[in-house]
């Protein structure tokens, strides 16, 4: 027999509530459970699957009338951006705009040789420098694993082995930048971290990994704090600048919600600088909040210490 997940599982697995999967089964006539021999609904994998790229598209702003009623390669072809679905056990064609001297880091992760892959992923960070690592290779490399993920040639646990390898390299390199060379006094303290409701961690990693090279001192508390704890954190740690990542999967009206909560229990002399794909904090900043890309963390450095410079006469 098929192998079935509880929905308690399905919950926990596509991030669909229980009460959707519901909704869905009368409304639109899928997922379509079987029954245990307890009567509780089950899900077999072919389902389960096709319920995380629905969700992925949800996140990506489409409609669930509009996707549920898609084949399967109409689905993949919605996901991947037009790209030809390639299933699990088969590489994906380049998409267009993707870089061939990236393609040999998706070939290792789907050969399973993830120690290979962290070999050569340190040997490029050597080879050219932190910044253009994280801003040349990762950025673009998470791009190309992501739409890999959405139509189905990539396997979750792959694009997890994927995730932790780039951690893995990232940690131990920020762990080896010299700090000697900056000036104790001028250097903010930056508490990085994301909501409870954001699970990603990369794009927190990378933006860490520049700051740190610009010579900030990061407190990273990894992801999913609540609201109250970084409050308590920042105040614990004597943070200068409360730093939180965005993907795009997140509620708009909740990121906005969330930081108006956070910049009104911060006070005023604690900054909140904020980074991701979430489109909504270019669209729409918060007031009191700094949005940051990957290429200007540098100037936010530099004008922070010249904010901060105490005058020569003083």
């Amino acid at each position: 027999m098929e192998t079935t997940l509880s929905i308690g599982a399905v919950e926990r697995d596509t991030g669909l509530s229980k009460d959707t999967l519901r909704v869905w089964e009368r409304r639109y006539g899928f997922p379509k459970p079987m029954r245990d021999a307890l009567g509780e609904r089950v899900y077999p994998l072919s389902q389960v699957e096709r319920l995380r790229v629905i969700k992925r598209l949800l996140d990506q702003g489409h409609r669930p009338g509009r996707v549920m009623a898609c084949s399967e390669e109409e689905l993949a072809a919605l996901a991947a951006g037009g790209t030809r679905r390639a299933g699990p056990d088969r590489e994906a064609a380049p998409a267009e705009g993707e870089r061939a001297d990236l393609l040999q880091f998706i070939s290792l992760c789907k050969e399973c040789r993830f120690e290979e892959l962290r070999r050569q992923l340190s040997q490029e960070l050597l080879r050219i420098g932190m910044y253009r690592f994280v801003v040349d290779v990762i950025a673009p490399l998470n791009s190309m694993v992501g739409l890999r993920w959405a139509n189905g040639s990539f396997a979750v646990f792959e694009e997890h082995l994927y995730t932790e390898s780039v951690q893995i390299v990232m940690r131990n390199a920020i762990a080896a930048l010299p700090q000697h060379q900056f000036d104790p006094a001028v250097r903010p303290r930056l508490l990085l971290t994301t909501f409870p409701n954001e699970q990603h961690g990369l794009g927190l990693l990378m933006a860490e990994a520049i700051f740190a090279l610009e010579g900030a001192r990061c407190i990273s508390l990894g992801v999913q704090t609540p609201i109250l704890e970084i409050v308590r954190a920042a105040e614990a740690q004597d943070i200068d600048v409360v730093a939180l990542s965005f993907s795009a999967a997140l509620n708009p009206n909740s990121v906005l919600e969330s930081l108006r909560d956070l910049r009104e229990k911060l006070p005023a002399h604690r900054e909140i600088w904020v980074g991701g794909e979430a489109a909504v904090l270019r669209r729409r900043p918060p007031r009191d909040v700094k949005v940051l890309g990957l290429g200007n963390i540098r100037d936010a450095i530099i004008d922070w210490k010249l904010r901060r410079a105490v005058p020569a006469s003083a």
